[in-house]
């Protein structure tokens, strides 16, 4: 039963890109991987994400960065969340969505009551995470995404997602798709939460100032 479960962990969509090098670390692109506490998204510069999803340059016009999480629909979007939404999110596949909120230049500041880390990617790891995330949009027939309710705060919006959520397939385990995406040697099936995720974080950026890289896993400029 177990390795049925972890099977299916690995199976489900919406599923990492293939990215065969290594995360170099020494990238000239800035992106940021943002902990809420319980829930964790990437944050990436909009003209990079605007070419693989186009509905976005209108729908955040003006947005030097989005953020983008996945999860599942009804706990995501609850105004209050109850013990059966958080059971049913758990245990049972439910639909999913991606959240998307437009994010100022300075991006710590703006989460300055998160755990925000940052990432410097060259353009191959970049095109690999932006495929990811354009991925883990639903797309209908005609190829459009579709919008669902406002997001949780700030300029945010809901989208349709690809993929259900449960116990195995969180949105944490969506966060360790997309650095995997990107090269990074990760075991989403074993990312089941955000202490997890920022707790690997913390450790590439121990081996990579152990390596004297000259760009770091976390903090700092990219490309200096």
């Amino acid at each position: 039963m177990l390795l049925l479960f972890l099977v299916t962990g690995c199976s489900s969509q919406p599923w990492a890109v293939d990215h065969s090098e290594a995360y170099s670390s020494t990238g000239q692109h800035q992106i940021y991987v943002v902990s809420h506490g319980w829930h964790t998204g990437f944050v990436i510069p909009s003209k990079d994400v605007y070419k693989a999803i186009p509905a976005l340059k209108t729908r955040f016009k003006g947005s030097p960065n989005i953020e983008f999480g996945w999860g599942d629909k009804g706990f995501y979007q609850a105004e209050e969340i109850t013990s059966g939404l958080t059971l049913r999110a758990i245990f049972w596949p439910t639909e999913s969505v991606i959240h998307a909120v437009a994010v100022p230049e300075d991006v710590p500041q703006y989460f300055n009551n998160s755990d925000v880390q940052s990432l410097c990617l060259n353009q191959a790891e970049l095109d690999s995470l932006v495929a990811f995330i354009a991925g883990s949009f639903y797309r209908d027939k005609d190829k459009h995404i579709l919008p669902q309710k406002n997001g949780i705060y700030g300029n945010s919006q809901f989208y349709k997602g690809v993929g259900d959520y449960y116990l195995l397939n969180t949105c944490n385990s969506w966060t360790a798709k997309g650095l995997k995406s990107v090269g990074m040697d990760i075991s989403p099936i074993f990312k089941l939460t955000s202490g997890s995720i920022m707790d690997f974080l913390d450790d590439q950026s121990s081996r990579s100032s152990d390596t004297e890289r000259t760009s770091p896993v976390t903090g700092g400029e990219c490309g200096g």
